[in-house]
């Protein structure tokens, strides 16, 4: 059970409480009867409230510190993982991890951001904000599985890319520009998997793919709502209004074709079962690497630059 209780899930809190109690009550009294009542209003009560989020709540859920991150997703799903360090050019920056994996028999790339679970850690890890620095590790990374010709898992769970004196100093914008040219050139098949919250060109960095896979609880957008509130309202008071306005979720990306598939979570969302969330993940990730591996270096990089070209509505 999660340590840490959203809003949203404390009346199903509060009704696990009572099954648990029960249990222990019928030990010595026969409660079967009222206990299975229980469980099926429990299981309805899950269904109802999870199946019926608000974006904004959604946004929540994708920020729960719970939710397995870029590394666990790694220890969960791949074996023999070799993580490789630095941009050659400046330092490592913790906030980007990447390196050579097993996923099953595909050897792959697997890149991405990486929060931390306490203070401490979200310090070394930056609060799974990049700098530029990140941003060249990752590219690095891209060009070494491109040559080695393995396929790039990139996952995303970043509230954007960091904002610092000395990041803009160093070429922020320019190293998350030359990635998304770099990306839409790369030879090798590309997956993108947006894993938490995917915020602004922080995201977006090492955010471009042949395919773009989003869990059920996350969102994507150029802004976060609260920053969006308070552009608009001067206020963050209004984060849900600005929620609903952005179409931040996978149903609203799929529809507006940002993303090309919605990856299931388990009841509840990712925390309350990460093992469960990482093997529905992977058995996806193999079937589309499957599907990507059988096109031409060449024709891949042509059905990208058409799938990115496609997207938004222009006039001419």
């Amino acid at each position: 059970m999660s340590k840490i209780v959203l809003e949203l899930e404390k009346p199903i809190l509060e009704l696990e409480k009572k099954v648990q109690e029960m249990k222990k009550l019928g030990e010595s009294i026969d409660l079967k009867k009222e206990i299975n009542s229980l469980e099926e209003k429990l299981e309805k009560m899950r269904t109802d409230i999870y199946k019926n989020l608000t974006r904004w709540q959604k946004v929540q859920i994708a920020r729960h510190p719970e939710r397995p991150y870029t590394l666990d997703y790694i220890e969960m799903m791949t074996t023999d993982f070799v993580e490789l360090h630095g941009d050659r050019s400046f330092k490592d920056d913790k906030a980007v991890v990447g390196g050579f994996a097993m996923l099953e028999n595909e050897p792959v790339m697997i890149i991405g951001t990486q929060k931390g679970r306490d203070t401490k850690q979200n310090l070394y890890r930056n609060f799974g904000m990049p700098n530029p620095e990140g941003y060249r590790k990752a590219l690095r990374l891209m060009k070494l599985a491109a040559k080695f010709k393995r396929p790039i898992i990139t996952m995303l769970d970043t509230p954007g890319a960091y904002p610092g004196l000395e990041a803009e100093e160093r070429g922020q914008a320019e190293a998350i520009a030359r990635n998304l040219i770099e990306m839409s050139h790369m030879p090798t098949p590309m997956i993108v998997t947006i894993i938490g919250e995917g915020a602004s060109g922080g995201a977006l960095g090492i955010g471009m793919g042949d395919r773009v896979l989003m869990l059920e609880n996350c969102w994507f957008s150029v802004i976060a709502p609260e920053s969006c509130s308070s552009i608009l309202w001067r206020s963050w008071e209004h984060k849900e209004k600005a929620a609903e306005a952005l179409k931040l979720t996978a149903e609203d990306l799929l529809e507006n074709g940002i993303i090309d598939r919605i990856v299931p979570e388990p009841l509840g969302g990712a925390h309350r079962d990460p093992s469960r969330a990482a093997s529905i993940l992977k058995e996806i990730l193999l079937e589309e690497i499957k599907k990507l591996k059988k096109i031409p270096p060449v024709k891949l990089i042509e059905k990208r630059i058409e799938k990115y070209s496609k997207m938004g509505e222009w006039e001419e």
